[in-house]
């Protein structure tokens, strides 16, 4: 994927990119990285984790938190998937960093990419920014839900690739 100068984050991928502390192949990756309001105020909820809020202190130059004009209110997700989504639109950002199911759909039937957590991953080992496999087993030690198959899936070309 070439990098689009601009992508929208839901909360999730942030989350957990901040967590097993590789958000830094965010900018690496895409540039600029859009959050919508709803989304700061999730991550700044009180039973983040401690890494999340630590790192919320001072927020880095390729991250902006944008407000929403037009919220697509015909979607019924969370407050955060329905701002990115919305927010993509609205700044014409045809990439939106997204993991759950319902938003992913979404985001699709609307003409967005959507990214997840696995894919910035595994894009970032395809570019040599991390080593994909230490961040996937940073990955399982959190809260981070994924199909199991997937998750071997994903290892398994990230080892071929290293040959």
């Amino acid at each position: 994927m070439n990098a689009p100068g601009v992508v929208v984050a839901d909360t999730t991928p942030l989350n957990y990119l901040i967590v097993i502390d590789r958000a830094e192949i965010l900018p690496a990756l895409f540039g600029e990285v859009l959050i919508p309001e709803a989304v700061i105020e999730e991550l700044r909820h009180p039973k983040a984790p401690l890494a999340v809020s630590r790192w919320l202190r001072k927020l880095p130059v390729w991250l902006r938190i944008t407000p929403v004009q037009h919220l697509d209110e015909t979607m019924r997700l969370g407050k955060g998937e329905n701002e990115a989504i919305s927010l993509a639109l609205e700044r014409q950002v045809k990439v939106v960093l997204m993991d759950e199911r319902l938003g992913r759909g979404a985001a699709e039937t609307r003409g967005l990419i959507p990214v997840g957590t696995l894919n910035l991953i595994d894009l970032a080992d395809e570019q040599g920014l991390l080593n994909g496999i230490a961040a996937l087993h940073d990955l399982r030690q959190t809260t981070f839900r994924a199909d199991p198959e997937l998750l071997r899936r994903f290892e398994a070309r990230m080892k071929a690739r290293q040959g």
